[in-house]
């Protein structure tokens, strides 16, 4: 493997440090993302207990509320609803302040998602370039005569050993994308159908008007 990327000329390098960091994000991300990482049992029990204490017209210390907000990455959010609550916002004030922790959470969710989506389109076009320049190099230093035909269908072959490795490395990237990008949107779907069941528990009137 060690002969082949040094046949293959400078260019199979940057292809080899992406792969190295779309494999780290891949890790990380599918990691992050796991359920019980996100919505971990305890936070979502804590966060509905609290909703049902705040319900019966009961006063939430700040400490509490600050607590699960630091439980998981998606606690915010569910602590954003019982903050506004406690505050005694109306149910628009706190639509509004929840759209604006969601970003944020959802901005968790999404993270190096964007790097992974591009290494997996960048990825060929690196592996036909050093393609093509192992091409030039092959004719270049022929000076225009014709060498051996098994010389130069080595050379040839060497050369295409980027475009090779830049596919193998856009495959599976753009298969751990969409993998990824399903759970991260799978998540945000969870984190929304928790905040609502919260919302819906402080504020049933603005849902019975809606």
């Amino acid at each position: 493997m060690y002969s082949i990327l040094l046949s293959a000329g400078w260019p199979i390098w940057p292809l080899l440090i992406i792969s190295i960091v779309g494999l780290a994000i891949v890790i990380e991300r599918a990691w992050y993302l796991r359920q019980i990482h996100i919505l971990p049992k305890n936070c979502l029990e804590i966060a509905f207990s609290l909703t049902e204490q705040l319900a019966n017209q009961k006063t939430l210390t700040s400490a509490e509320i600050t607590t699960l907000s630091q439980l998981s990455p998606a606690s915010p959010l569910l602590a954003c609803v019982l903050r506004e609550k406690s505050a005694g916002q109306s149910a628009q004030s706190a639509l509004d302040e929840l759209q604006a922790s969601a970003g944020a959470v959802w901005l968790k969710l999404d993270r190096y998602l964007g790097a992974l989506a591009t290494i997996a389109t960048v990825a060929p076009l690196l592996g036909l370039f050093g393609t093509v320049i192992g091409m030039i190099d092959i004719f270049g230093s022929s000076g225009g005569a014709a060498g051996s035909p098994q010389q130069l269908a080595h050379g040839i072959s060497v050369a295409l050993y980027n475009t090779a490795f830049g596919l193998l490395i856009a495959v599976p990237a753009l298969a751990a994308w969409r993998g990824l990008r399903a759970m991260a949107n799978h998540r945000q779907r969870e984190c929304e159908e928790f905040t609502r069941q919260m919302f819906k528990r402080l504020y049933p009137a603005a849902l019975e008007r809606q």
